[in-house]
């Protein structure tokens, strides 16, 4: 079955561009000329991913992914004019999955569609029977890929969740930042360490808004190496 895509971009050109070259790859497309109309009609359609502008009228992409955050984790893709760092980092604090800067190549764009549709297609095969991890009131079910705190059921988008599914299966070990990247993004984020940074501080925001104490103590930093994932926090 065709993965189902959405573009939301005010700009006719570029919505046609993009739309014509993937739909040449087989995906189904749906398009949306601003996000208040994107929100609005999220669920008439089972996406696959989301291709998502900043810089549009009335609603900006920001405010799109902060809304959409609320209720689905449907992968998003930035696309945006801006190359400033703090914009890449906004919208990965916000839960974007990856950042693609204007003008792109197509290959650079297939490239990275590609490389999300492939982490969301691991998140759905991959099984690990019996497998559960427990940090202090942390309980990560590596089976059913699901994350509570307490009895409470935590919602990661599925980058973080791949994450945590990397230090889980290495509890109490170092993961490397290319492993880590490697295995969630794919071999061409090996150098993205930026891209992980950002992740790691809004998973370790989310289980500590949820009641997660010590969580800097869980998630252990070794600068310039990579994480761990302690099960026994002093």
């Amino acid at each position: 079955m065709s993965h189902r895509i959405a573009i939301i971009d005010d700009e006719p050109k570029i919505v046609r561009f993009i739309k014509a070259n993937l739909l040449s790859l087989g995906y189904k497309i749906v398009t949306f000329s601003d996000g208040e109309q994107f929100l609005n009609n999220f669920d008439l359609h089972e996406l696959d991913l989301v291709l998502l502008d900043i810089m549009m009228p009335n609603m900006d992409g920001f405010t799109v992914l902060e809304r959409l955050r609320k209720f689905s984790n449907v992968p998003v893709i930035i696309l945006t004019a801006r190359s400033n760092s703090n914009d890449l980092i906004e919208g990965f604090e916000l839960g974007a999955d990856d950042y693609l800067t204007k003008p792109f190549s197509l290959d650079e764009l297939f490239a990275r569609v590609k490389a999300v549709l492939r982490r969301t297609a691991h998140l759905d095969q991959t099984i690990y029977e019996n497998k559960k991890v427990s940090v202090g009131n942390i309980d990560i079910n590596l089976a059913q890929k699901r994350v509570f705190v307490g009895e409470k059921e935590m919602h990661f988008t599925n980058t973080e969740y791949l994450i945590l599914e990397q230090l889980a299966l290495y509890a109490d070990k170092v993961v490397s930042h290319e492993q880590i990247l490697v295995s969630v993004w794919g071999a061409e984020y090996r150098n993205e360490v930026e891209y992980l940074r950002v992740a790691i501080a809004r998973i370790r925001k989310k289980l500590k808004d949820s009641g997660c104490k010590n969580i800097a103590s869980i998630i252990s930093t070794y600068p310039g190496i990579g994480y761990s994932l302690v099960t026994k926090p002093t």
